[in-house]
This record gives C-alpha cells, sequence and structure tokens, in this order.
C-alpha cells in the first residue's frame, strides 16, 4: 500500500478486462498498483477492429477474416459457422489441436508478464483448463470466490452466458447465478459480463445487445456493493451508472486502450 500525504497507507489497484493479445501494454499494466485485477478475455481470436490480427487470420488469411466479421456483424451465425467449417475442412488441419497450440502460444506470453499479485477471473472467450498451466505463483485464479485486498472484500465470478457465438467459456443462466450466490455480499463484485442493463450492455459499433445477467443485477441490487467491475462490452452505450449504493463501472477494451482502470481507497 502506498502512503498519502497524510500518512495514511491507501490501497491502489489497476483493472483490465478484454485484453485481447494485448501483451505489450499488459507488461506494465500494474506499475504503481498493489494489485491488478484481469477480468478475463486474454486470448485473441479475431480482431475486429483489425481483421489481419487473431488466430482465424493467422490461419486463413485477411479475406477470410473480413468475411467471416462480415457474417457475424450481420448476425448470421449459421452462415458463419458453415464459412468457418468450409475453411477448416480445405486445410486438412485438426481444428481442435491446431486452435489450441494458438492459444498456448498466447497464453504462455501473456501469464508471464502478469505482476505480482494479480487476481484474474475467466472470460467468455478463455479456456479455463488451460489456465492452471501458465499461472504463476504470483496470479490467483478465481471463479465463484473472494479475495480481501487492502481490507475491502472482492468476488470473481467468470465466464459469459450462452449465445449463438458459442465462444469457449459459456455456461447457463442457472450455473452463472450459483457462482454469484456462492460469492455473497462483497465490497467488490468483479465479472467479466455486465449487469443486464440495455445501457450497459449495448455496442455502438457492433450495433447490438451483448448478453448481461440478469442475476447479477439483482444481487446488485440486494447486497448494494461499492462497486460492480467488468467489461465485455466493447463499446458501451453507457460506460459508467449507479444502480443504487453501488457505482457500475466497464473498465474498459484494454486490447483498444491498453490503459487499466484505477481504482484507490
Amino acid at each position: 500500500m502506498a502512503p498519502t500525504p497524510g500518512g495514511n497507507p491507501r490501497t491502489r489497484i489497476h483493472v483490465v478486462s478484454d485484453v485481447h493479445g494485448n501483451v505489450r501494454d499488459l507488461a506494465t499494466a500494474g506499475d504503481g498498483a498493489d494489485a491488478l485485477i484481469c477480468l478475463g478475455d486474454l486470448v485473441l481470436f479475431l480482431d475486429y477492429a483489425d481483421h489481419s490480427r487473431g488466430i482465424f487470420p493467422d490461419l486463413f488469411g485477411r479475406e477470410n477474416a473480413d468475411r467471416l466479421v462480415e457474417l457475424r456483424t450481420a448476425r448470421r451465425f449459421e452462415e458463419a459457422r458453415a464459412f468457418g467449417a468450409e475453411l477448416w475442412a480445405g486445410i486438412g488441419t485438426d481444428r481442435a489441436t491446431a486452435v489450441e497450440e494458438a492459444i498456448r502460444r498466447q497464453y504462455a506470453q501473456l501469464f508471464a508478464v502478469f505482476p505480482t499479485p494479480t487476481f484474474a477471473t475467466y472470460g467468455n472467450v478463455d479456456v479455463p483448463t488451460l489456465w492452471p498451466e501458465y499461472a504463476a505463483s504470483g496470479t490467483t485464479v478465481l471463479d465463484g470466490e473472494r479475495a480481501e485486498i487492502g481490507g475491502w472484500t472482492f468476488g470473481f465470478i467468470g465466464g459469459g452466458l450462452r449465445t449463438p457465438m458459442r465462444t469457449p467459456y459459456e455456461i447457463s443462466d442457472e450455473e452463472y447465478a450459483a457462482k454469484i450466490e456462492a460469492v455473497g455480499e462483497v465490497d467488490v463484485l468483479c465479472t467479466h459480463i455486465p449487469p443486464e442493463v440495455p445501457e450497459l450492455v449495448y455496442d455502438t459499433v457492433a450495433r447490438r445487445f451483448e448478453r448481461g445477467s440478469r442475476a447479477l443485477l439483482e444481487a446488485i441490487r440486494r447486497t448494494r456493493p461499492r462497486y460492480s467491475l467488468f467489461g465485455h462490452v466493447h463499446q458501451p452505450l453507457v460506460g459508467r451508472m449507479r444502480i443504487g449504493a453501488t457505482e457500475c463501472v466497464n473498465v474498459g477494451h484494454f486490447a483498444g486502450s491498453g490503459k487499466p482502470w484505477a481504482l484507490e481507497w
């Protein structure tokens, strides 16, 4: 903890979400903070702002990435899946093996630059089964669990809810709600997805509503944490709002901004 001018110790944390392969900025995201919190989505499968970046264009090229983004943006998910299946069949490579190898390469780089201490939970595009292989002793992975930081209690709920996108770590509403219940009353709720509020879940660039959690919204109203911190929606209509006593904050699209959100008390 850093001392204040009056001599009283204070705690400062930095929070990131939606890292999506941004190793360079992640390496300095904890500078000046007592701890780093990561709200997931470390993997970069396809960069919607730069279609040349990610696992998909590395395998199939920019032109095919352009087409996939076009289909997904138009919410033509079945066509997008058929298009992807055709590409995989054409190169004759085992899809699961190729994707896992690419994810492993990204995880090796990303986890290596996490500062000590880091508290992390999963995003919807992450693969939880691989994290234990890469998380060093200074990184604490939490999902449906709590941690004490600077005298405050933080609760962590990872993953996303099921969508037509079928990303790797999507779970049922019931399973997600059970994790929220397991966390209970905390000072700060840390999740990957936002509470189900239209202004918080609408992406102004993708022009669609992402999935938020109604159970999370109900927990915020019931338990009244100081903060609800989340990411997932890269360009939200509203990045910050109060729900009762709780300040709800989208900590930002770290892959794009390269800057952590800071909290000090």
